[in-house]
């Protein structure tokens, strides 16, 4: 075990707590769903348990409740700073996408627009904070994560590249709710962190993440779902850091945080809808009495750290908590004064002397939020002073503040009615009132995004987006969804997403608000829309007869293993220039990214289909480690993570990327150049004018808005950012780059012939065989029962709980069955738990439960792993349906899977060609060299074991394979 100790070295600290919001419902439709107040008392006592012991008081930075560009300062400043040690600890609400695959940390201004893809304005994604951290020359990094969702982290750190010198403690298992406790004391996860921080003690992480999961379960404390809250570790193997270093006794030591009781069962925990049926938002805190008010016999519960609210247009589940009423949710929680014991504040500097004010003077947030609040409602009743009056009144007298309050604020309001702040409501010439700004939303690609919203910024700073009073015109919302699940919403759900009716079809949750402007990735997305739309349809398209820009895409190779000529790198089917790498490079893998999810992908799979080829065989061809890249970017961003198959895979992606670059770990990336397949279709960004029946208040000043954007974004100015980006011209011979200047390396100026548009057909075609590649598949899954078992049986960690969610996966299409392994009585070496067939996942899981049990016996992986393999291989021969071998285990009888054992297993995974996915309930077992890792590799499959979230991890793997029931 390597312990760092960072004492004696430039260490850095970075506390954040967000316990305040600017934009929260039901006051701002976009809002987060409230204040958190235990939040603000989690810096000044984790800075005091920390300062004297690792850490010196100046290499602690206090972080309060931040601005999105506020945060991103300070965490690049500390990882700029620290050379030993770099913490950092975030408190405040957490977010996940209904994929779950990301967590996004919300910050001050933090808003939530629906949507799969790029929902969480303001909020900073983990991987984002994990890029700036990575770039640290810190010897070793710790984050600490207290909020809802904090175990969805585990998943992006595990796919991060760069993260074996990254600790990540997190608060709660994935997909969880947890309480954030009351205001008068720190939330639950902090208040025991603090407790052990503070002991004297010297201790290190590890030695903090088991003492602290213990003392949790042991107060038996549970996530809003009810089941036990525990906190989780990821960290690379036998890495481990010193936190606490032994110190004297503080003279003004930290006041004991005893954690919560739990609730009885006469007051049991609340249980929202689970969180993957929509984008995760928050629930508002409770109501908060005023000082005249009598106790409630039964209190409600603190708010969760982020939580899910009920649709308000619906009634609410069963199950889910109770909502408070409109005067209940509209209420912010009161002032309150500095807790006993609190940290002097910050070290010196203006953002110190900042929050020294805040500490001293704590009803000022308050008067913050309530000024906040009058000034966004003056722009909303403008002229209507007296009107604006009343209502100011009545907000002061329910925060139950005194005269003097009420008399200041209707000053502000005087001045306000005069002309608020000069610049946002008077124009260049002193006497103009602005109106608001009139808001477009912009559906995108999700490879487009990234451009699209430079080009949008862009516009709104650059002058061409104000009148001539200086007044903005209109404001812009980018956001992206699967370029799939779009084409499908405006092809066949236009009514539901005006108003969803069904669970199961919800276009604003599952792709995003209406929007305004479509830009899809290929100009052939239109035309599957609007070619034999299905049933009434409640949106008109108006798309650009061209594109506007153009990409092709590319065979991204290993710079040492690329064509050298012209001709050997352009003018060449997909399927020949693989084969020519191959000769060149035997071994060398291609990866592309989800179809489902990006136009280029789809593309992509044209191409390797082509030829009469055999889906599931490409399929096979380009499967990587778990489960695809949701786009290009992330594709290459995930690549150096392994640095051998960073430089023996080659990967589809646009030309833009090998030009501009992606924002991820660029120093450690392989160089890559650029081959170019002709029958692979290019990018094709097409301007698309979106029209809802219905919307016709507004129609003329939105039309107006969008006409203004597009001839911005289609002329000059709006096509540098997409120049900046790496695109070429949209027509002309050779497509030539946008940018006159060099071009990226690897990128081919003259790569003539290049491929136009894809045909609406073959792109439908495509995705519909890619679908069908994948399912209906059978899964036999092989579960250890064997008596070491019995310590990693129970809960969803355990094996038949791992077991239970990958069935998510699979649907009632796809057939599977479950083993039980053990050494039988009669010489057997398993018994049938789960008959191999078609199931109901409610049934399969109630027969799981049943049956499924520890044996007092040794299992024997070799007896069991040959007889699958020759079970799976029978049904596979009279068809191509996908086929996958689950083998859950503890490894304890790998000394039967060594020597010729294993050779024959080995040999049989090759014969029968069924990939088989070990998932080991252990750590080291899927190191090079244990039989594991040798099986999965000999069968193409995958293998897992405890460094990972294991439960979705196998889920994805499940996924892959069946018809899906998730």
């Amino acid at each position: 075990m390597s312990r760092f100790d960072p004492r004696g070295r430039v260490n850095r600290a970075l506390l954040v707590g967000v316990s305040e919001y600017e934009h929260t419902k039901p006051a701002a439709w976009d809002g987060v769903a409230g204040q958190l107040p235990a939040v603000r008392n989690n810096v000044s006592r984790l800075r005091q348990a920390l300062r004297g012991g690792v850490f010196e008081d100046r290499e602690i930075t206090d972080c309060r409740s931040p601005s999105h560009d506020d945060f991103g300062e300070d965490l690049r400043k500390a990882a700029h700073e620290a050379e030993g040690l770099l913490l950092c600890y975030f408190a405040g609400h957490g977010a996940v996408p209904s994929a779950g695959n990301e967590l996004f940390l919300q910050m001050r201004n933090a808003r939530v627009v629906a949507g799969a893809q790029a929902v969480f304005p303001n909020a900073t994604s983990f991987t984002e904070v994990l890029t700036v951290l990575a770039g640290s020359g810190a010897e070793r990094i710790v984050v600490i994560l207290d909020c809802c969702y904090a175990g969805n982290a585990a998943k992006v750190w595990h796919d991060f590249p760069g993260r074996q010198k990254i600790l990540l403690l997190m608060s709660v298992q994935s997909n969880r709710l947890i309480d954030s406790g009351d205001d008068a004391g720190p939330t639950p996860f902090t208040g025991a962190l603090v407790r052990l921080l503070a002991s004297g003690e010297e201790l290190s992480l590890l030695e903090v993440f088991g003492r602290l999961r213990a003392e949790m379960l042991g107060a038996g404390l549970t996530t809003v779902f009810g089941d036990p809250w525990e906190p989780q570790l990821a960290a690379a193997p036998d890495t481990d850091v010193l936190l606490a270093g032994a110190r004297p006794v503080d003279p003004d030591p930290v006041a004991p945080v005893p954690l919560p009781v739990p609730d009885t069962p006469s007051s049991p925990p609340p249980r929202p809808t689970p969180p993957a049926t929509t984008p995760s938002t928050d629930l508002p805190p409770p109501p908060s009495p005023s000082p005249s008010s009598s106790p409630s016999p039964s209190p409600s519960p603190s708010p969760s750290l982020h939580a899910a609210p009920p649709d308000s247009s619906s009634p609410t589940p069963p199950g889910s908590p109770s909502r408070p009423s409109s005067d209940e949710r509209s209420s912010p929680p009161p002032a309150r004064e500095p807790s006993p014991g609190a940290s002097p504040g910050p070290p010196p500097g203006p953002r110190g002397e900042r929050e020294q004010q805040r500490d001293r003077e704590p009803s000022e947030p308050l008067l913050r939020r309530v000024l906040a609040a009058l000034r966004r409602a003056v722009r909303a009743l403008i002229g209507a002073v007296g009107a604006l009056f009343g209502a100011v009144v009545r907000w002061f007298v329910r925060f139950g503040l005194p005269g003097r309050a009420v008399l200041i604020a209707a000053l502000v309001i005087a001045l306000a009615g005069v002309g608020y702040a000069g610049h946002r409501f008077i124009g260049a010439g002193g006497a103009h009132e602005c109106r608001p700004p009139l808001e477009l939303r912009v559906l995108t690609d999700p490879d487009l995004e990234p451009a699209v919203r430079t080009a949008a910024d862009a516009y709104l700073t650059a002058g061409a987006d104000t009148d001539g009073h200086g007044c903005r015109r209109t404001g812009i919302t980018v956001y992206s969804a699967g370029a799939s699940a779009a084409v499908t919403a405006l092809r066949q759900q236009t009514d539901a997403w005006q108003e969803p009716r069904e669970e199961d079809t919800n276009p604003q949750r599952d792709v995003g608000p209406q929007p305004d402007v479509w830009i899809p990735a290929s100009m052939t997305d239109v035309a599957r829309v609007t070619t034999d739309p299905t049933g009434r349809t409640f949106v008109g398209l108006h798309p650009d007869p061209q594109p506007f820009a153009y990409s092709p895409m590319v065979l991204a190779v290993p710079g040492k293993t690329a064509g050298q000529s012209a001709g050997e790198r352009a003018g060449q089917p997909l399927s020949r220039l693989i084969a020519d790498l191959h000769k060149r490079a035997p071994g060398t893998g291609v990866l592309r990214a989800d179809p489902e999810v990006t136009d280029s992908a789809l593309l992509a799979t044209i191409g390797l289909y082509g030829g009469g080829a055999d889906p599931r065989a490409a399929e096979q061809g380009v499967r990587g480690t778990g489960p695809p890249a949701a786009t290009a970017a992330a594709l290459l961003c995930s690549l150096p993570a392994d640095p051998a198959a960073d430089s023996s895979t080659a990967v589809l992606v646009p030309e833009f990327l090998l030009d501009s670059g992606v924002g991820c770990a660029q120093r450690t990336r392989v160089p890559r150049t650029g081959e170019y397949p002709a029958d692979v279709p290019a990018l094709t960004p097409t301007f698309v004018r979106v029209g809802w029946d219905g919307g016709d208040r507004d129609a003329a000043d939105r039309q107006d808005a969008v006409d203004r954007f597009h001839a911005w974004l289609t002329g000059q100015d709006g096509l540098a950012a997409f120049a900046d980006a790496g695109f070429r011209a949209a027509s002309g011979a050779g497509h030539a780059l946008l940018d006159p200047g060099p071009a990226g390396a690897g990128v081919l100026r003259d790569a003539d012939p290049l491929p136009g548009a894809a045909g609406r057909a073959a792109m439908d075609t495509a995705l519909q065989r890619y679908r069908s590649a994948n399912g209906p598949g059978r899964v036999l899954y092989l579960l250890d029962s064997s008596g070491s078992m019995h310590t990693r049986w129970p809960g969803p960690s355990g094996g038949p709980g791992i077991l239970k969610q990958s069935l998510g996966g699979l649907g009632t299409q796809d057939e599977y069955g479950v083993w039980g392994v053990y050494d039988g009585s009669g010489g057997g070496n398993h018994d049938e738990v789960l008959g191999f067939g078609h199931h109901r996942r409610t049934d399969a899981e109630h027969r799981v439960d049943a049956a499924a049990r520890v044996r007092d016996a040794e299992s024997d992986p070799h007896a069991a792993l040959l007889a699958a393999l020759d079970f799976m291989g029978t049904r596979g021969a009279d068809d191509k349906r996908p086929q996958l071998i689950v083998y859950i285990t503890d490894d304890e009888d790998d000394n039967r899977l060594t020597g010729k054992n294993l050779s024959e297993v080995l040999e049989r995974a090759r014969q029968r060609k069924v990939p088989v996915d070990m998932v080991s309930l252990v750590g080291g077992s899927c190191d090079q060299g244990r039989p594991a890792a040798a099986v999965a590799a000999a069968s193409h499959g995958r293998c897992l074991d405890v460094g990972e979230d294991l439960g979705a991890r196998l889920h994805d793997e499940v996924a892959r394979v069946g018809t899906g029931e998730d």
